[in-house]
């Protein structure tokens, strides 16, 4: 059980109150989600530069400190990952922090596969070499990141929704057999710096659209400052609704993919 955060958009843009300040940031969720439990096992934030991801992470709570608002403070990117975790499957240890990161990727994941100690050996078994002596901790999040990048190794011209859905596919596929009739959490966001893709499975999960730069709700400051080439928009992800306005809460058991364009598509899982 963890909140995730993921933010695109077409100019590098501030996002220091949606995850600091909102009534709903997420470092409030740290503290106490809507169900009211707490996310004290570590938060981490992913940000690109020329293509390029920059990835801070902590294994204590967000709300503990000033490390996590003054990473939030520091960020000014068009793509933004950010995590807040509640450990489940693995020890409270850095290297079980969101996101993970190789390349250009990075991931982070929401929910919990149950069942993950039966499937281990076969997701270890359909990674390559190189992503299975790649892992550094125990979770499952880290061993499912591992096997999308082993499909995206074989396939790299597919598009990497289509891999992402072949490999969620797979897990799902696993978990069942292993654990019928379990409900699991497959909550990802994994991205590259251009696109962004995801999933919602199992648990809550919803997205804003913004068009035009405007004051900012919460501070009163725009977060953006104008382009010339195109309208400005942008399109955050989140576990929880993060502000009082109108989130769209995303369908369950979908998959989606927002463009380089900024653009969302939702289809079914």
């Amino acid at each position: 059980m963890c909140r995730l955060y993921g933010f695109h958009a077409s100019a590098p843009t501030r996002v220091e109150c949606s995850l600091v300040h909102a009534q709903n940031a997420l470092m409030v969720q740290s503290r106490r989600d809507a169900e009211g439990k707490d996310h004290l096992h570590g938060w981490g934030v992913a940000t690109y530069t020329d293509h390029v991801p920059h990835v801070e992470r902590q294994a204590w709570a967000a709300y503990h400190g000033e490390h996590f608002r003054n990473a939030a403070a520091r960020i000014h990117s068009r793509t933004v990952l950010a995590h807040v975790r509640r450990a489940t499957i693995g020890v409270p240890a850095l290297n079980n922090t969101h996101p993970f990161a190789e390349g250009r990727w990075t991931l982070v994941h929401n929910g919990t596969l149950e069942g993950f100690d039966r499937i281990r050996q076969k997701m270890l078994a359909a990674m390559s070499f190189r992503h299975r002596a790649a892992i550094a901790g125990d979770t499952d999040s880290e061993h499912v990141f591992r096997l999308i990048l082993t499909l995206h190794d074989e396939e790299p011209h597919r598009a990497i929704v289509e891999t992402l859905r072949l490999g969620v596919r797979r897990v799902l596929d696993w978990c069942a057999e292993a654990a019928p009739g379990v409900q699991i959490g497959l909550n990802l966001i994994l991205t590259d710096g251009d696109t962004v893709v995801g999933t919602r499975w199992g648990r809550t999960l919803h997205t804003l659209t913004r068009e035009g730069i405007s004051p900012c709700p919460i501070c009163g400051a725009p977060h953006a400052h104008d382009q010339t080439e195109r309208p400005y928009r942008s399109i955050e992800v989140a576990s929880e609704p993060l502000t009082e306005e109108p989130w769209r809460e995303v369908p369950e058991r979908s998959i989606y993919t927002i463009t380089p364009d900024v653009e969302l598509a939702i289809e079914p899982l």
